[in-house]
């Protein structure tokens, strides 16, 4: 296993530590995740479904009509539409009218709602669930929900601030120049093979798993 002292000496070596630092993710504690409510998740769930395939810019400078035709997130309320009120906003021209991606929303606000029944909230849910398995929690939202998985999953975690990595291009790049992998991870078993390389880098700097992910894809040109 390569160091991940030496990774972090060729990330400041590039970028110079105070660059390198500005860049490090927000990672949130447990009690911050607990204490978001299920409404603003379900905003960022929804927003990081809309970002995928447009510029985020666009997609963000819409949010507050988004926010107004979705009753503020709130679980409850967006479940409550019926699929003719959904169908209804294609006519709103201050959204994005993106059928399939409004009618995950709804979708979405049904599964987040039996979630939350289940462990009492979705910040509950998410603030326990162990770093060391996190590839296994990209499995279950894109399991329980729509339109979440592939990269949707870690990036829409990365967005509420749950620890984890995300496998960018050039977090690839950095795992295959440094010897951790070879080639593009692309099943289960890969994304395993992945996360116990990160476990490792996480036991050795008690870094958190973001800021691991950074550092790596800022080591490589």
């Amino acid at each position: 296993m390569t160091s991940f002292a030496k990774i972090q000496k060729a990330a400041e070596k590039r970028l110079g530590a105070k660059e390198l630092a500005a860049r490090l993710p927000a990672v949130k504690s447990p009690a911050q995740l607990k204490k978001a409510g299920d409404d603003r998740y379900l905003s960022l769930m929804s927003l990081r479904i809309f970002r995928a395939g447009l510029k985020h810019e666009m997609v963000d400078a819409k949010w507050p009509a988004f926010e107004k035709a979705f009753h503020g997130f709130d679980p409850k309320r967006v479940r409550a539409m019926s699929d003719e009120d959904v169908e209804h906003l294609m006519k709103d021209a201050r959204l994005i009218r993106h059928l399939g991606k409004l009618k995950a929303v709804h979708a979405n606000a049904a599964a987040l709602c039996d979630l939350a029944q289940e462990q009492g909230s979705f910040g509950a849910w998410l603030a326990q669930w162990p770093g060391a398995e996190i590839v296994r929690l990209w499995d279950e939202l894109g399991r329980r929900f729509t339109q979440l998985g592939g990269s949707s999953a870690p990036y829409f975690l990365r967005m509420a601030g749950k620890d984890t990595f995300v496998l960018t291009p050039y977090v690839v790049k950095a795992l295959n120049h440094w010897g951790a992998f070879e080639g593009e991870p692309k099943g289960k078993g890969d994304r395993a093979r992945v996360q116990a390389q990160f476990n490792e880098w996480a036991a050795e700097t008690h870094l958190p798993l973001a800021h691991l992910s950074m550092t790596l894809a800022a080591s490589v040109e």
